[in-house]
C-alpha cells in the first residue's frame, strides 16, 4: 500500500484528507504551522516545516513515503519547489492538487500584476479604502503607501503591532459567501481590493462581490514553480494513487 504525505492547508487538501481516510489509505497530513488553530484532519497530522529540501528528503526516507500530494496554497511556492526537488532526489512520486486560477469575467475590473511589489506600486496616489485580502505575511509591504485606510481579513488575531498607520482587522476563516463579502465591502466603504489569484470557490466571493459593486481589483499572479504533474480534483488524485502513479509531468 502506498504511504502518502499530503502537504495541506487548503480546502482541497481537507477534502482529499477525508477521501484518503474513508478509503483507509496510509497517509500523513502536514501543516506548515502558519495558523494557530488549523482545521483538524482525519489523518495523522504533523505541524511545522521540514528544514528545506534536505530535511524533507530525510523525512521522506525515514517515514517510507512513496507518494507526495502537494495541496498547499498556490502561493506557497517555496514549499512546492522544495517538494519537487526532494521527491526527484528520493524517487518519490509527486503530484499537485491545484485549483485553477481565476479568470476575469464580464464586468470584472481587474488589474493583473506579477507580484506583491507590483501590487503595492499599482495602488493609486489619492487616499482610498483598500481591502487587503492577502493574509498576514506581506502586510508590511504596504506601509510605503500610508495614505490609504486598509481592511485586513486574517485567520488569526494579529500578534503585535501591524505596521500600517490606518487599518481595521477582521478575524474570520473562509470559505465565504458572496452576500457576506458584499456586506463586508459595503460596511467598510471599500474602494479597491488587493488579492492573490488563489483560485477556487471558497475565496472567490470577494471578487464576485466586487463585480456586483463595480469595484476595481488588483490581482496578484501566482508565483512560478518548476514543472510537475498537476491534477485539478480530489477524484483525479485518488485515481492517480489507485493506479500506481506512473512518473511524468
Amino acid at each position: 500500500m502506498p504511504r502518502i504525505l499530503l502537504l495541506g492547508g487548503t480546502t482541497e487538501a481537507s477534502r482529499l484528507a477525508r477521501a484518503l481516510s474513508e478509503a483507509g489509505m496510509n497517509a500523513v497530513f502536514s501543516y506548515a504551522g502558519v495558523t494557530k488553530s488549523p482545521v483538524a484532519q482525519p489523518l495523522a497530522t504533523r505541524v511545522g516545516g521540514f528544514g528545506g529540501v534536505e530535511g524533507l528528503k530525510t523525512y521522506l526516507t525515514t517515514e517510507g513515503i512513496t507518494h507526495v500530494v502537494d495541496a498547499t496554497h498556490p502561493f506557497a511556492a517555496g514549499m512546492s519547489t522544495n517538494a519537487i526537488a526532494a521527491c526527484a532526489e528520493t524517487d518519490v512520486d509527486l503530484c499537485a492538487l491545484e485549483r485553477p486560477a481565476w479568470r476575469a469575467e464580464q464586468g470584472d475590473i481587474w488589474t493583473n500584476v506579477s507580484d506583491m511589489t507590483a501590487a503595492v506600486q499599482a495602488l493609486p496616489v489619492d487616499p482610498k479604502r483598500v481591502f487587503l485580502a492577502i493574509g498576514k505575511k506581506n502586510i508590511a509591504d504596504f506601509a510605503v503607501q500610508p495614505q490609504h485606510h486598509y481592511l485586513l481579513r486574517l485567520v488569526d488575531a494579529p500578534d503585535g503591532v501591524i505596521p500600517l498607520p490606518s487599518y481595521d482587522a477582521v478575524v474570520a476563516r473562509g470559505p465565504f459567501e458572496v452576500a457576506q463579502d458584499t456586506a463586508l465591502l459595503q460596511d467598510h466603504r471599500i474602494d479597491l481590493i488587493v488579492a492573490k489569484n488563489g483560485g477556487g470557490k471558497g475565496a472567490r466571493a470577494k471578487l464576485d462581490a466586487a463585480r456586483a459593486l463595480g469595484l476595481p481589483v488588483i490581482l496578484i499572479d501566482r508565483p512560478k514553480v518548476p514543472a510537475r504533474r498537476v491534477l485539478p480534483t480530489v477524484a483525479d488524485v485518488m485515481a492517480w494513487l489507485g493506479h500506481g502513479a506512473d512518473r511524468g509531468v
